[in-house]
C-alpha cells in the first residue's frame, strides 16, 4: 500500500471518521463501518483533510482551475479546506455550496458563494459515494446553473452496487460524464486492518457486507 494511503485511513480512523459498528447509510444499507466527514472538529483536522484532497486533485487534475462545490452540509468544511491547501500550494480557486432551504431575503438564493459561468467546471467535494444518491441530489441542485460538472472527489470508494452490478460510482460517472475520485477505497481499507490482528472480526464483518453488496467491475 502507497505510504499516503496507510497515512490517509490513520488520520480517518484517529479523528474519529472512521468507525466500525452497525450503521445506517444514506442509501438505507445497513452497513458495518461508516465514514462521517461531520466528525472533523478541530482546526488541525479540516485542515489535514483538505490537504489530501488537495493532493488528489493535483493528481488527477493538475494545475487546471475549476470552482470547488461543497453540497452541505458535510461537504461545505470539505470545499473551504481544499480551497485553502490549493492555494498554499499556487491554485487559488473559487468556491461555493448551497443552503438546505432556499433563501426568500437579503440576496436569497439556494447558493453561497462564488457563483459559476457557463465557462467554468464545476468540481464536487464530498465525503463518501454508497448508492450515489447524494451526488444525484447535488446534479439536481446544479442543474440550475449553466456549468459543467467536470470531476468529483471524495474519501473513500465504499466499492458498493449502484443501481446495478456496477459500482455506484462507476454508475455516476457514466450517467453523468465525468470522473469520480477517492483517497482510498474500502480494499485499502481492509489492507490496513489486516495488518493488526485485532481487527479481524471488523475485516470479516466488512468482507461479508461486499460479498452481498459489493460491487462486479
Amino acid at each position: 500500500m502507497e505510504a499516503y494511503k496507510r497515512e490517509f485511513i490513520q488520520f480517518l480512523e484517529g479523528a474519529g471518521v472512521l468507525k466500525f459498528g452497525d450503521f445506517t447509510a444514506k442509501s438505507g444499507r445497513k452497513i458495518p463501518y461508516f465514514i462521517n466527514a461531520g466528525d472533523i472538529k478541530t482546526g488541525k483536522q479540516i485542515q489535514k483533510l483538505g490537504e489530501f484532497y488537495a493532493k488528489a486533485y493535483f493528481e488527477k487534475v493538475g494545475n487546471k482551475k475549476t470552482v470547488l462545490y461543497g453540497p452541505a452540509y458535510k461537504g461545505i468544511p470539505i470545499a473551504v479546506s481544499v480551497a485553502v491547501a490549493l492555494a498554499k500550494n499556487g491554485l487559488d480557486v473559487p468556491f461555493f455550496f448551497n443552503r438546505k432551504e432556499e433563501k426568500d431575503h437579503g440576496e436569497g438564493g439556494v447558493f453561497v458563494g462564488y457563483t459559476p459561468n457557463q465557462d467554468e467546471e464545476i468540481v464536487i467535494v464530498e465525503d463518501v459515494i454508497t448508492a450515489g444518491t447524494a451526488i444525484r441530489e447535488s446534479m439536481q441542485i446544479l442543474s440550475s446553473l449553466n456549468s459543467k460538472v467536470s470531476a468529483v472527489f471524495v474519501m473513500v470508494d465504499r466499492k458498493e452496487k449502484g443501481k446495478t452490478d456496477k459500482s455506484a460510482m462507476a454508475e455516476v460517472g457514466e450517467e453523468y460524464g465525468f470522473p469520480v475520485y477517492s483517497v482510498v477505497d474500502v480494499y485499502d481499507i481492509i489492507e490496513y486492518l489486516e495488518e493488526d490482528e485485532s481487527n479481524r472480526e471488523n475485516v470479516e464483518r466488512i468482507k461479508n457486507y461486499l460479498a452481498v453488496n459489493g460491487a462486479k467491475d
